[in-house]
C-alpha cells in the first residue's frame, strides 16, 4: 500500500488492558485504508494527571494510510466508540485510547486537532514505545528526535516493558 507513515499511540487501564490494546491494534489492521506495519513492545505505564487509577498499559503503532488525517481520527475515535470508550473524564479511566500522534511530518493545527500530538515531548509513556519503533524520526515543531525528546524528560513516571 502506498501512503503516508503515521504513529498511533494505544492506551488502556480498565478490563484487561492489555487485551484491550491487541484488539485497538486488530481492530486498526481492519479498517480500509490503513496497514499496520509494526507495533511497539507492550509497557506497564504509571498513570499521569490523575494518579489515583489502575495502571495503564501503552503502546505504539506505525502504521501507513491513504486516509487523510481528519479521516484517520474519525476512525480512532470509531475504534474507541467500537470498543466501549467513554468520554467521561479527562485523564480518567478508559478502556481504550487512541491518539493519532503523527501523521507523516505534517503539521496540523484544528480545533479538534493537532498533529503532532500536543503532549508527545512530556510522555514517557509516548517516547518510550515511539523510541522502539522511530527513534530517529524528527518531531516537526522541535527539530529533535524522539530518542532526544526522551533524553530530555523529566518525567519519572514508572515504565516497564510486559513480557510474556
Amino acid at each position: 500500500m502506498n501512503g503516508i507513515i503515521c504513529y498511533i499511540g494505544i492506551g488502556s487501564n480498565l478490563g484487561n488492558a492489555l487485551k484491550n490494546c491487541r484488539n485497538a491494534v486488530e481492530n486498526l489492521g481492519a479498517c480500509k485504508g490503513i496497514e499496520v506495519t509494526r507495533v511497539s513492545s507492550f509497557y506497564e505505564t504509571e498513570p499521569v494527571g490523575i494518579v489515583n487509577q489502575n495502571y495503564f498499559v501503552n503502546a505504539a503503532a506505525e502504521i501507513r494510510t491513504v486516509l487523510s488525517a481528519r479521516k484517520l481520527l474519525q476512525e480512532l475515535q470509531n475504534i474507541e466508540k467500537d470498543m466501549g470508550r467513554r468520554r467521561e473524564v479527562k485523564g480518567g479511566p478508559r478502556i481504550i485510547d487512541l491518539d493519532l500522534l503523527f501523521y507523516g511530518h505534517d503539521l496540523i493545527q484544528e480545533t479538534d486537532l493537532e498533529v503532532p500530538h500536543p503532549e508527545i515531548h512530556k510522555r514517557r509513556f509516548v517516547l518510550e514505545p515511539l523510541d522502539e519503533l522511530t527513534s530517529y524520526l524528527i518531531h516537526p515543531v522541535f527539530c529533535i528526535s524522539i530518542r532526544g525528546l526522551k533524553e530530555r524528560l523529566t518525567d519519572d513516571k514508572i515504565i516497564k516493558v510486559i513480557r510474556n
